[in-house]
């Protein structure tokens, strides 16, 4: 049995659901300080992170995860416990298998044979590991950039182990996001009986034409780099369960991922135009959850095709879609970002699972990329 497949079993055993960590950063510890990396905790609020480095000059190299996973749902639907990994058919099963302990367990094995074969590489390598990636993510990447600029400790490079592959590893790679902007609407109304509409005001009536607006406006065209902008309403609620009142409010969630043909504050501006021009009360809450991002080609974006070249053959396609990743607190900061890491297909389903043998393969890669960059 291979070591990557060791870690990444050991890694799938701990129930790590968000903001839980479960001993995962225990075992990325245990595994890189042997090889001369650093460790620092700086955990904010419920959220454990961990920042290990080897080396204390430029360029700076940085492997970018989370250890939390998503709830597993009913385990009546999994043909296995998720919890407990299970091979079957050359893929390794159990919650977290693709997202992203799988792309951990090929980083750690790929960076002891870099550091075996280059001890005196040049630059540094760090690992950046939060436990809040697939929840708000509020106090983990984020808390841990703030820290890293406060003390000017910049960031060159930086390969996020998302499940980026399509068909097989390395046939994508994510080179930028979309930005991704939240909100929270609340239209009032006059709660009444059904039967006495004059006497009351219907928020869902009130608002049923500026939802017609909102979700047909064309908030741009995209460009060459990214689609167009997107609303989506994710919820409406309104009532009280029963029959024959009319409700006093309704409740609307809805999402805008957005390209670099937008900005936040622009957004903001076209949505409160078109919900003014229907005359309803309204409160309005905004969450930017990030802004997009593009890493334009360079030294990283080399690097990471010349290694999926040199490991599976075959020339890796540069993508920006899908949704949100921790990479949107590092681009900011001006360093170059990549997201490499597992098939995407069963990532968040139930029997979430990773192939065996595409764990070497991107451990192979990943190694190759530092040696490329570091090397």
């Amino acid at each position: 049995m291979s070591t990557t497949l060791d870690i990444a079993i050991d890694l799938i055993r701990r129930e790590s659901v968000t903001p839980e960590d479960a001993g995962c950063q225990d075992l990325l510890a245990a595994r890189l300080t042997p090889l001369g990396f650093s460790e620092e905790r700086l955990n904010f609020a419920d959220t454990q992170n961990i920042w290990l480095r080897r080396g204390s000059v430029r360029p700076l190299f940085v492997f970018l995860g989370h250890t939390d996973v998503v709830p597993s749902g009913s385990l009546l639907a999994w043909e296995s416990p998720p919890f407990e990994p299970v091979i079957r058919d050359g893929k390794l099963y159990g919650r977290g298998a693709a997202d992203m302990k799988g792309g951990i367990a090929a980083f750690i094995t790929a960076v002891g044979r870099f550091v075996a074969n280059h001890p005196d590489h040049q630059g540094s390598i760090a690992v950046m590991m939060t436990s809040d990636e697939e929840g708000i993510a509020s106090h983990g990447v984020v808390k841990v950039v703030e820290v890293l600029e406060r003390r000017n400790e910049k960031i060159d490079w930086c390969l996020v182990c998302e499940p980026s592959s399509n068909k097989r590893i390395g046939d994508v790679i994510r080179v930028g996001r979309r930005g991704s902007l939240c909100a929270k609407l609340v239209v009032a109304g006059i709660q009444g009986h059904v039967a006495y509409p004059e006497l009351a005001e219907n928020p869902i009536h009130r608002f049923a034409p500026a939802l017609k607006e909102l979700t047909e406006e064309v908030w741009d065209n995209g460009n060459a780099f990214f689609p167009p902008t997107s609303l989506q309403v994710s919820n409406i609620n309104a009532g009280t369960g029963a029959e024959n009142i009319i409700p006093g409010f309704v409740d609307i969630q809805f999402n805008l991922r957005f390209c670099t043909e937008l900005d936040e504050d622009t957004i903001k501006r076209r949505v409160h135009a078109i919900l003014d021009k229907y005359g309803f009360r309204y409160e309005l809450h905004w969450r930017l959850s990030g802004n997009p991002f593009l890493t334009a080609k360079g030294a990283l974006i080399d690097a990471v095709h010349a290694a999926i070249q040199s490991e599976t053959g075959f020339e890796t396609v540069d993508d920006t879609g899908g949704g949100t990743s921790d990479g949107r607190f590092i681009a900011p900061t001006g360093a170059q970002v990549v997201e490499l890491g597992p098939l995407n297909e069963s990532i968040h389903k139930v029997n979430e699972n990773v192939g065996v043998e595409d764990l070497e393969t991107l451990s192979g890669i990943y190694e190759q990329v530092l040696v490329n960059l570091l090397g």
